[in-house]
Parts: C-alpha cells; structure tokens; sequence
C-alpha cells in the first residue's frame, strides 16, 4: 500500500493548515486586501471631504503614506490644501485605518465625472 504525504504546515508539525492562514494567503495573493482598502479610502474620502467635492476631485495612490488627489481647479485646491488638509487627514485616518495616509498631494488636472 503506498503511503500518503500531506503537504507540511508552513509552521511545522505536518498537521493541517488553519483556515485562517490559508484564507489571508488567498486574499493576499488575489490582491482582495488592496481592494477593500481602497474602497474603505475612497468611502472615508467622501466623509471627508462631502458629497460635493469628491465629483470634483479624483483620488490617486498611496506611496510611502502619501495620498495623490487630482482637483479639478486651483481655487479647490487651495481650499483643500490650506484650509481643510489637517482634518481630512483626521478623518481618513480614523476611518480608514487599512490605509496609512501620513500626507495628501494635491494637484490640478482632468477629474472625470
């Protein structure tokens, strides 16, 4: 009779791998992660920022915990920059705790609506 093999555990011991483990592997490698933390972003954005402004702003990436927003004019974008940065920083922070947003660039260009 041949003998079965089982796939080793990753933490040793030859036993099953717990669901858990294996689950935050498959999310990780589908990249389902990334995407319920853009979309917790984008939901704290309109918190953020109102109903109003996010048809006129467009939101980037995060790199090194820097949030790139495009604006659609410069009037927006000072208002934005000078005026409500620290508490939009505030509230992504609170409620968008998947993403760390340490900072926000903003920028003029083409915001689709």
């Amino acid at each position: 009779m041949k003998k079965r093999t089982h796939r080793g555990n990753p933490r040793g011991g030859g036993g099953p791998t717990p669901l858990a483990e294996t689950l935050g592997s498959l999310f990780a490698a589908r990249g389902y992660a990334r995407t319920r933390a853009l979309g917790e972003l984008e939901a704290a954005w309109e918190s953020a920022v109102g109903p109003d402004l996010v048809a006129r702003t467009r939101l980037g990436g995060v790199r090194h915990g820097v949030l790139s927003v495009t604006v659609a004019h410069p009037t927006l974008l000072e208002e934005l920059s000078a005026f409500r940065k620290p508490s939009i920083l505030a509230t992504l922070r609170r409620e968008a705790p998947g993403t760390p947003v340490l900072d926000i660039r903003f920028r003029v260009g083409p915001v689709e609506s």
